[in-house]
């Protein structure tokens, strides 16, 4: 997943935080307070996030209304994600990484590591049914 340009931020933050769709004109509107922005601008870009799975989106009247495909963290998670994968060495970079992280982070991730475990079924540590014997023939055939 690449990261989203400036403009495709500012849009995605916009949704993310107000946690409702909204038509470009609400986004238009909300981003000319800080910057002038033309509509068109902004709906390319809208539009480019939908083709690009970021945006969900449905007619609302004659505009579309757009909301977010995921939340921000499973973007942010995807992204990390991405740059441990182009890592030659995924362990050391997450070592490098935890060095890094503050206490709270660290307890953070401690946190979301424990639930992540919590949520999966435990492994059985033998197969819960006996193997089948290799198919001895083809289908129809009958005993052999």
């Amino acid at each position: 997943m690449r990261r989203l340009g400036d403009l495709e931020a500012e849009i995605m933050d916009r949704l993310w935080t107000w946690d409702r769709p909204a038509t470009v004109r609400e986004i238009v509107d909300d981003l000319n307070r800080t910057r002038p922005l033309a509509y068109t601008t902004v709906m390319t870009v809208a539009d480019i996030l939908h083709r690009k799975g970021m945006l969900r989106r449905e007619k609302s009247g004659r505009a579309w209304s757009y909301r977010p495909a995921c939340t921000r963290e499973a973007y942010s998670a995807a992204l990390m994600r991405d740059v441990l994968g182009e890592s030659p060495n995924p362990v050391g970079a997450l070592a490098h990484l935890v060095e890094q992280l503050t206490p709270e982070e660290l307890a953070a991730l401690r946190s979301a590591i424990e639930s992540v475990d919590a949520a999966e079924p435990a492994q059985p540590a033998e197969p819960a049914q006996p193997a089948q014997p290799a198919d001895r023939g083809r289908p129809g055939d009958g005993p052999r």
